[in-house]
Order: structure tokens, then C-alpha cells, then sequence
């Protein structure tokens, strides 16, 4: 009896001390929290919960809640706050640095999804010029609702298949910014889950300072599960357009010259400005398949590249049937103050919804080939605009060298657009986008978009 005694002692000394030592972290049965939606511990969703689109970082989650309704979330949030727990909302996985995983112990991962909040996560009003969100919803979805009334959000991101609240958290930027602002500063109101597990409402004038610290803010202010999205009438179609150039200067004040333009009248401006660079001879063959014949291949050399880099300036101009007749003028006074490769411009026309979906044609692709879940050390950075050509001299024709494995973007920004609704204007300060994104060899096909192009001096005429 008192050997019996003393092991159980000793186990109950060992089991103190693994306390101690470790802490202990009770994650409590969620089922009891009232979820509407569901709880999974499903080894194939645990499994998709601990991996995310970069592929860098691994988690660990013991149960991942797929929620019914904003309640839902701040009934796991309010679990976790008290009980100490930890817990992540995880939209598509693009979240920075392994954000949306489980990594250090145990906890919950809220799969936001689409369609939750209750019935259809996307509902239009279009009276009102806006459009009401789940935060897990997609952007594709919220672009296909609102077409259905020939309406559009303003601002994207190049990839649509992005969730709202994920966009939101990290400000959404890419070439329309320029002029209408990143996504952030067109969004009219937001339901937000604070950290103590509270559903709150804000706005520009309600709860203010929970509004501007959420939008933008990394998801370290509340999960979104709800965004109002301001609308505009959208276009029917869209000329693209892209040139090449051989010298960075005159690339980076072309760039800078179209989007000091924001705010002119629609036929004094392009919709859209980004720009890559290109420093591998083997992409440029690749890069826009269709842009060159492969049975006469252009070589970086022949363009007088200098140091062996280009720079591809690409701009759009959205148009519908009533001024179909003028837009190729308006392009062309527009073309006529840029100081690109003359021989280079390289122009197609498609619908308004192929435009905004176009890197989606490029992941099909490389998912068919298994290019797609590998993994994506990508590096965003914002360089100042007194700083860039620096980086040109020392990036992109420098340790780059003359390899790549995924695109490189390069765009300004007006840093006025940012705080636009806060009254702030600094005419012409800019910042430049900078966006390295490497990952396995795909063979150029990051640049493949398989269309029809045109080349001459001028824009073609469809």
C-alpha cells in the first residue's frame, strides 16, 4: 500500500512540475460556447488549417470552427480571451509571416469562408451605391454579385481570390490605387470582433478609432465579419496596354507622370498603372507568351536593356459601348507624352470581369502542373521614392542577377490616396511598391496570360 502511495506522489509531483515547467493551456469543449455554425477536428481540415499559401511556416490547431454568423465568432473569441487559449482567423491563407496559424501550442483556427454571416454573404444595395460583406467572402464573389446590377467596387487587388476581411487587414493596393485609393478608404462601415470577444459596429463616425485601426491594421485590432463596400458603375470593357522600357529613369517618370493624373476626367487618364521588371533573357520569351513569335525570339540585348534588365509599363483604360468610337484617341494623347521603346506597345481588349480575373488563368495553369501549392517566400516592400533608384542599381541589377522564378512588380503610389478621407493632401509624394515574388521554377508561366496580343507603334484598333 505505501509503495502504491508513493508512486502516485510521484506522479502527482511529476505532472506539478510539467505544469510548472510548460504552463497549462485548457481549450475548452466549443461546442458548449453555442456555435450555430460547426467545429471540425477532421485530420483533412486540421491538416489544410496548418499549412498557408507561403508554405514557410507550420501550424498546429486542435479544432477549426467554421462559423454560421458574426456571433459565432465572438463566441470563440470571447472563449479564448477568458480561457487563454490561442486563436486565429484564417481567410484564403495569404496572412503575412504563418499570421493565420496555430504555431506556438494548441488552439483554434476560425475558418471564416464564404457565404457565412447568416444566409448570402453578399448583399447589394444598389440605391445606396454599396455593397454588404461577410468578411470570408471572396473578391470574386463580391465582383460577380455586384455585376448583376452594373455595379463594381472601385480599388482591387490583382488576385480576386482573396477574402474581404484578409484584403482589408493589409490595406489592398494594386494599380487602380493611384486613383481611387487603396481599398481601405472605400469601405463605409465594418462589423468587427475585438479581441475580448465583442461585436461591434464602426464607421468613420462611429467608434471611430476601432474603424481606422482595423482597416489596415494587420488583424491585430479584430477579426472583420462584415465590410460595407462603397460601388461605382462598372465599365464594360478594357484596352490593355503594355510598353517596354530599356532605361529606368525614364520608366519610373512616365510611371510618376500617370498617376500625378488622378482626379482628371476619365478621358484624360489611364484606369489603371503597375509595372515589373524583367531580368531573365529566358522570361522575356515567356513573359505574355503570345507578346513575341517564338520563331524569332527577342533578346534583353537587342532593346539596348541596361544591364541587362527591362521594365514593362502596364496600363488600361476602361471604356462602354458610348465611347467606344474615342477611346483609341484618348489613348493615343495619352501615349504620345510617354518616353518608352517606340517599336514596343503591345495592346488587347476584353471585358471588365477578364481583366480584374486575369491571375486566375495563370493559377489554373499551374495548378494543372503542381506549381501552385509550393511554397512562396514572397517580399513586399514600400521604398521611398528618393531611394529607388538605388534599388534599381542595387536589386534589380544587382543581386538579382539574371535569374528569376516569379514576377517582380514595381509601381508608385501617391502617398496623398492613402489618407484622402482624412483631409491630408501632399501634392506628388510618392512611394513606390515594390514586390519580389519567388517561388519554384514555373517556367515563365507566372507571365503567361494566353491571349491574343497585337504589337506595332500605336495602339491597334479592335
Amino acid at each position: 500500500m505505501a509503495v502504491n502511495n508513493n508512486k502516485l506522489l510521484l506522479l502527482t509531483f511529476a505532472i506539478c512540475r510539467l505544469i510548472v515547467t510548460v504552463g497549462l493551456t485548457v481549450v475548452p469543449e466549443l461546442l458548449d460556447v453555442g456555435l450555430d455554425g460547426r467545429l471540425s477536428v477532421d485530420k483533412r481540415e486540421l491538416e489544410a488549417a496548418s499549412v498557408d499559401f507561403g508554405r514557410l511556416s507550420r501550424g498546429a490547431p486542435s479544432e477549426v470552427v467554421h462559423p454560421a454568423t458574426a456571433e459565432d465568432v465572438a463566441r470563440v473569441v470571447k472563449a479564448a480571451f477568458e480561457s487563454g487559449f490561442p486563436v486565429s482567423a484564417r481567410g484564403q491563407g495569404h496572412s503575412i509571416n504563418g499570421q493565420a496559424l496555430i504555431t506556438e501550442k494548441k488552439g483554434v483556427v476560425i475558418q471564416m469562408g464564404k457565404g457565412g454571416g447568416g444566409g448570402s454573404g453578399v448583399k447589394v444595395c444598389d440605391k445606396g451605391m454599396y455593397v454588404d460583406v461577410w468578411g470570408g467572402e471572396l473578391w470574386i464573389e463580391v465582383l460577380s454579385a455586384t455585376l448583376e446590377y452594373g455595379l463594381a467596387p472601385m480599388s482591387w487587388t490583382d488576385y480576386l481570390y482573396l477574402s474581404v476581411g484578409g484584403t482589408l487587414s493589409n490595406a489592398g493596393i494594386s494599380g487602380q490605387t493611384f486613383n481611387h485609393g487603396p481599398q481601405i478608404t472605400n469601405i463605409y462601415e465594418l462589423d468587427v470582433v475585438t479581441g475580448k470577444g465583442e461585436l461591434v459596429t464602426c464607421s468613420e463616425h462611429r467608434n471611430s478609432e476601432l474603424f481606422h485601426a482595423v482597416l489596415g491594421g494587420l488583424g491585430q485590432f479584430g477579426i472583420i465579419t462584415r465590410a460595407r463596400i462603397a460601388l461605382e458603375p462598372a465599365p464594360h470593357r478594357v484596352r490593355w496596354i503594355r510598353v517596354l522600357y530599356s532605361n529606368f529613369g525614364r520608366f519610373c517618370k512616365d510611371q510618376e507622370y500617370l498617376i500625378s493624373l488622378h482626379g482628371k476626367a476619365g478621358r484624360e487618364r489611364f484606369d489603371y498603372v503597375e509595372g515589373f521588371v524583367i531580368v531573365d533573357e529566358g522570361l522575356i520569351n515567356n513573359w505574355r507568351s503570345s507578346f513575341f513569335s517564338a520563331s524569332n525570339p527577342v533578346k534583353i540585348t537587342s532593346l539596348n536593356a541596361d544591364g541587362g534588365v527591362l521594365y514593362c509599363l502596364e496600363i488600361t483604360k476602361n471604356y462602354d459601348q458610348e465611347n467606344a468610337d474615342s477611346v483609341d484617341e484618348e489613348i493615343q494623347a495619352l501615349l504620345k507624352k510617354l518616353d518608352f521603346i517606340p517599336t514596343s506597345v503591345f495592346t488587347t481588349d476584353l471585358p471588365y470581369v477578364d481583366f480584374l480575373d486575369r491571375v486566375h488563368k495563370a493559377e489554373l495553369k499551374l495548378r494543372s502542373k503542381g506549381l501552385w501549392d509550393v511554397p512562396h517566400p514572397w517580399l513586399n516592400l514600400f521604398v521611398p521614392r528618393s531611394r529607388i533608384g538605388d534599388f534599381d542599381k542595387g536589386v534589380f541589377k544587382g543581386i538579382l542577377g539574371n535569374k528569376t522564378s516569379g514576377p517582380i512588380l514595381i509601381y508608385p503610389m501617391n502617398k496623398s490616396n492613402g489618407n484622402a478621407k482624412k483631409g491630408k493632401n501632399k501634392k506628388h509624394s510618392y512611394s513606390y511598391v515594390i514586390a519580389v515574388e519567388r517561388h519554384r521554377d514555373t517556367g515563365g508561366l507566372y507571365f503567361s496570360q494566353h491571349r491574343k496580343w497585337k504589337s506595332s507603334s500605336k495602339p491597334a484598333r479592335k
